[in-house]
């Protein structure tokens, strides 16, 4: 009786895990046991990152290093013209648009300085034009006449006095002149020149199109001379800047402070600067920029990348710190702008640890 009871409860456990494997028939894959050496978040909020995986993704670190960091504002600017690098072709008198010798200009090209880029033929009413041609007739008989009264006084020049025959040179002298004038008049045209030398960054005309006088044809600017105008609310930043840069694609650019103007615009005070550089080929005239400028008081701080900073889930700056071989620790900071591509950190780093500077985009995503 004991050995009955004993093989139904072997039975009865082995029944369960046979029905469930011959009922579904599913012999297939099964999912893959987890992987403790990949990538991963650990419960502390830091991530383990295998060597491997910091290779695949790049990731590289800097050692950081505590100082006096100059104290920096972040200012909207803008983009403009160099004076001296730059300037606007308009005519001065109405009329319409003929191609240049090499035709018309198109954005983007490079012209030389004083190069013909159009031609405008000016636009008059028939009744001035008619009115300037009978007065050219009219000279031109007048001028008729007095050649042959001139060769009359040649052949008495003997009993002539001088002074008539030369008051009579004159005469056709001067209705040389007028007719020149006149018929120059009614098939001139004005040559519209590049005054700078530069690149066409803008251009309003078309073959046959009629323009008013001063109206904007083209304008010209030399990429590698621009200027940005910066505003500032507090008039009293003029006085204490050392320093300016401008953040062009990744790439510090210094700037050159020009002064600031003595008239507000938009209830601030405009401050110029002036840059040059092959890095100023990426921006165009009117854009909008971030200057930072830097002044001449002081802060102590570590100088990271911009690329170190992220937010975390509660919306706050961080960086990664890497604190082992293959772990990286968040850290809540506090920055200040710097450069535009550094930042400022004044705390929560301390100098000497080591701070992902790129990667950490990824490194940010790991869960």
């Amino acid at each position: 009786m004991r050995a009955k009871l004993l093989m139904a409860a072997v039975i009865a456990c082995t029944l369960p895990a046979w029905a469930a494997d011959e009922h579904g028939h599913d012999h297939g894959d099964s999912a893959p046991a987890a992987n403790s050496n990949g990538p991963s978040r650990q419960p502390d909020g830091s991530v383990f990152l295998p060597k491997p995986a910091q290779y695949q993704l790049a990731v590289r670190t800097m050692l950081t290093q505590a100082g006096e960091l100059a104290r920096t504002l972040e200012l909207s600017g803008t983009v403009v013209m160099d004076p001296n690098a730059g300037g606007k072709v308009q005519p001065t008198s109405a009329g319409r648009i003929e191609p240049g010798p090499r035709g018309l200009p198109s954005v983007g090209q490079a012209v030389r300085k004083g190069e013909v880029l159009a031609y405008v033929v000016p636009s008059t009413s028939p009744l001035e034009r008619s009115s300037q041609a009978a007065q050219l007739a009219e000279i031109r008989a007048a001028r008729s006449l007095a050649d042959k009264r001139l060769a009359r006084l040649q052949e008495l020049s003997d009993t002539v006095p001088r002074r008539e025959i030369e008051a009579l040179e004159a005469e056709i002298a001067s209705l040389d002149a007028r007719a020149r004038a006149l018929g120059g008049g009614l098939a001139s045209r004005e040559a519209l020149a590049a005054p700078v030398a530069g690149v066409i960054a803008s251009a309003h005309v078309v073959t046959g199109q009629v323009v008013d006088a001063r109206e904007l044809a083209y304008e010209i600017v030399d990429p590698s001379r621009l200027r940005v105008q910066a505003l500032a609310f507090d008039a009293t930043v003029a006085a204490d800047i050392a320093g300016a840069t401008l953040a062009v694609a990744g790439e510090r650019v210094p700037l050159q402070f020009q002064g600031a103007a003595r008239v507000l615009r938009e209830q601030a005070l405009p401050l110029s600067f002036s840059a040059q550089g092959a890095a100023l080929s990426k921006l165009a005239v009117g854009q909008p920029v971030k200057v930072f400028v830097q002044t001449r008081s002081k802060v102590q701080g570590i100088a990271v990348p911009l690329a170190s900073l992220m937010k975390n889930p509660s919306n706050q700056t961080i960086v990664w710190v890497k604190t082992a071989p293959e772990r990286f620790e968040p850290r809540v900071v506090t920055t200040e702008p710097l450069d535009g591509v550094h930042a400022a950190v004044t705390s929560g780093l301390k100098a000497g640890e080591r701070v992902v500077t790129q990667g950490a985009t990824l490194v940010n995503q790991v869960r």
